[in-house]
């Protein structure tokens, strides 16, 4: 039995190869609630996706709890986190960083796609009913593990209004 799981983490974990349909851009509409995971043009997958608490207009600063607007990389995944799984959006951009110079604010980051929270402090359905990341964009732990599955580091990523 723990053989299987470990095999089963194994293939979650592992990328998969270019050769394999891997994704080479994500688009996020937020409008929408949608996450497409794109391939030469063509839509791969989608899923729905949770937002910040404020949903509309484009981050600014720390602590708005707006999910950013633009375009960006995906950076880094990172297993230890306080979701199931998290892939870091490479925001703030040159142009994030100009804004909040030019209003003298902090202009946040730690932005990530990432799975529901490992302890939960809300039943189940309200996290698939409500926006309620700080600015990040949330998934079901499914939708995590594939897109972990289907993109690489420094994969492109649009979040459109």
């Amino acid at each position: 039995m723990k053989a299987i799981i470990f095999l089963c983490l194994y293939c979650i974990l592992l990328p998969a190869n270019a050769d394999d349909g891997m994704a080479d851009y994500v688009i996020v509409n937020k409008s929408e609630g949608r996450l497409y995971l794109m391939s030469g043009g063509d839509v791969l997958r989608t899923f729905d996706i949770a937002l910040g608490l404020v949903p509309e207009g484009h981050k600014v600063m720390e602590g708005d709890f707006r999910t950013p607007e633009g375009d960006y990389l995906l950076t880094r995944r990172r297993l230890d986190s306080d979701f199931f799984m998290a892939i870091k959006v490479s925001y703030p951009n040159a142009e994030d960083l100009a804004r909040a110079a030019e209003l003298d604010v902090k202009p946040g980051g730690n932005i990530m796609i990432h799975g529901q929270p490992n302890e939960p402090k809300k039943p189940a359905p309200y996290y698939r009913k409500f926006n309620w990341t700080d600015g990040c964009i949330a998934v079901s732990n499914e939708a995590m593990a594939e897109i972990w599955q289907l993109t690489r580091v420094n994969t492109r990523i649009s979040i459109l209004p």
